[in-house]
């Protein structure tokens, strides 16, 4: 988990184009991580970006 949103945009994306699925950026506490989509619980984080592979990034909110 990284304190850095640019950061963490950034190894996102990367994340995305290496797996080639799509991702997202969330924020727990204070920290933000990174998970391919279909593995995140709605409930449990605050989802910010979703990085698709092929079509890029956008915000959620």
């Amino acid at each position: 988990m990284s304190h850095d949103l640019s950061l963490a945009q950034k190894h996102a994306w990367r994340l995305a184009r290496t797996l080639m699925t799509p991702v997202v950026l969330f924020q727990s506490d204070d920290a933000y991580g990174v998970l391919p989509a279909d593995e995140v619980d709605d409930a449990e984080v605050d989802i910010l970006f979703e990085y698709d592979p092929y079509t890029g990034g956008h915000a959620v909110h």
